[in-house]
């Protein structure tokens, strides 16, 4: 076991992601820790490199700007789609549906508002725009 957190360890970790007014969004604080490879696109990038350099036995607490944790909301990803494009699919107002690319690719859009003609849908990651509090204790980090 490494003493610190390195760019390519596996890290056994507890997180907390809140918003700045300390709504809670997820934590493993009361649950299993959670264990990441770093440079594996496991974790946001900005966290990876927080935690970088951090030893083991650290508790930090991070404010980050929405463009530092999720980036801006952007509003060319938030479409009107018809709803003879949407299959047979149940369509309900804030709701989360799944959307299947042309390769194949699975990606999901938050359904902002329907009506009987179409669904304005968000694609946006849900957290995109908003800035966050993020704490995290290191527990454990081994070479991969």
């Amino acid at each position: 076991m490494n003493q610190t957190v390195l760019a390519d360890s596996l890290v056994t970790l507890h997180y907390r992601i809140t918003l700045p007014n300390g709504q809670p969004l997820l934590s493993t604080f009361e649950a299993t820790p959670a264990t990441l490879k770093l440079g594996a696109g496991e974790m946001l990038p900005t966290m990876e490199k927080l935690i970088i350099g951090l030893p083991i036995g650290a508790r930090q607490v991070f404010e980050l700007s929405a463009e530092e944790a999720f980036g801006p909301h952007r509003p060319e990803l938030v479409e009107r789609v018809q709803r003879k494009h949407m299959l047979s699919q149940e369509i309900e107002a804030l709701s989360i549906m799944e959307f299947v690319a042309p390769d194949g690719s699975k990606y999901s859009g938050f359904v902002r508002e329907v009506d009987d003609a179409s669904a304005l849908i968000d694609f946006n990651h849900p957290l995109a725009g908003k800035p966050i509090r993020l704490e995290v204790e290191i527990i454990g980090a081994a070479v991969a």
